[in-house]
């Protein structure tokens, strides 16, 4: 075990791991299918490549909320339950997802919906997410229940956002906000609301995780955003410029538009004439988009921080708070 001074610096990965211990093994285990077909479609997206950064975000926040209540050193099984769920609603999600946008590559390989046809990849995104309501069920905790099912109401309330646009500015921002809190930072926000519950009577230790989950979930995606400019094909796991090419305006293309009125039309028509991708990235990539919504997700992340350091340190504390440096500073 390292020495105190060494506290802050550990690697949220590392203290995390033992914890998701085969967290994936767990996931296939609820996902027992007679299907042969639905069995491979399922085990596809859960194949232990993934970073696992909600399920780490999790159980971090697990144990630094029992460590604050009680100093307990322990997560509960309950709470590693949440960890599983939340990585089964989300990857329900992608696949799902990955059938709107008619996507044909994640995390660099094939998407479901390529290689099995979208009827049964929508299936199967249904029976992940039936398979996570049974192993939620399981809790046997009806607080529990209704906090992580409001995560699967935020999912689809904000794909509907997606799918429409506002004509005002400052409303499209708020909408824009809104549509990344449901179907990104809900999730985290949520899970890490019920392991708080899970570990700790306090309902101002909740609001904590919750306001912390919140804050890195939108940081995270708002990153996202900016790497669909900055990053390339190879080094995302999916092509870039791909929000445009489905006609999204997001925070980059929003700042852009400040600077250069003329996107506005194109943000109505949501880039669909040829050329208006191109010309949309190229205007982004000129104007102070990029940077505008980094320093965006810093103050996401800022006030994220601000929010778990009401907590009793700990390793995990300081795990957490490395966490939003990492949400910043990634590439992919």
């Amino acid at each position: 075990s390292k020495t105190v001074s060494n506290e802050k610096y550990q690697d949220p990965f590392q203290l995390g791991r033992k914890d998701l211990k085969n967290l994936y093994e767990d996931i296939k285990k609820e996902l027992l299918v007679s299907a042969a077909e639905l069995k491979e479609m399922c085990d596809y997206y859960f194949d232990g490549k993934g970073k696992a950064f909600r399920p780490m975000i999790v159980v971090l926040m697990a144990r630094a909320c029992n460590i604050h209540h009680n100093n307990s050193r322990e997560v509960q099984a309950s709470q590693r339950s949440v960890a599983i769920i939340a990585e089964m609603i989300h990857t329900a999600s992608l696949v799902h997802d990955d059938v709107i946008d008619d996507a044909n590559s994640r995390r660099g390989k094939m998407t479901v919906n390529q290689i099995w046809g979208e009827r049964k990849a929508v299936l199967a995104g249904d029976f992940i997410l039936s398979a996570a309501s049974v192993a939620l069920a399981r809790i046997g905790n009806t607080t529990i229940i209704s906090v992580l099912t409001q995560v699967i109401e935020d999912l689809v309330r904000g794909e509907f956002l997606q799918l429409g646009s506002k004509e005002n500015e400052n409303e499209r921002f708020a909408h824009y906000l809104e549509k990344t809190f449901k179907k990104t930072a809900s999730l985290i926000a949520n899970s890490c609301k019920a392991v708080s519950i899970l570990g700790c009577p306090d309902p101002k230790v909740h609001e904590i995780a919750y306001q912390y989950g919140k804050n890195v979930g939108i940081a995270f995606q708002l990153i996202d955003d900016v790497l669909d400019f900055t990053s390339c094909t190879d080094h995302l796991g999916k092509p870039a410029a791909a929000d445009l090419k489905l006609g999204l305006a997001t925070g980059p293309v929003l700042f852009a538009c400040r600077q250069f009125p003329e996107m506005n039309a194109m943000i109505m028509r949501r880039f669909s004439k040829p050329g208006d991708v191109e010309r949309a990235r190229k205007y982004v990539l000129q104007s102070d988009g990029v940077q505008q919504t980094t320093y965006l997700a810093q103050r996401y992340c800022h006030e994220a921080t601000r929010e778990i350091s009401k907590l009793r340190p700990s390793p995990e504390r300081e795990a957490l708070i490395q966490l939003t440096e990492m949400v910043l500073t990634r590439d992919k």
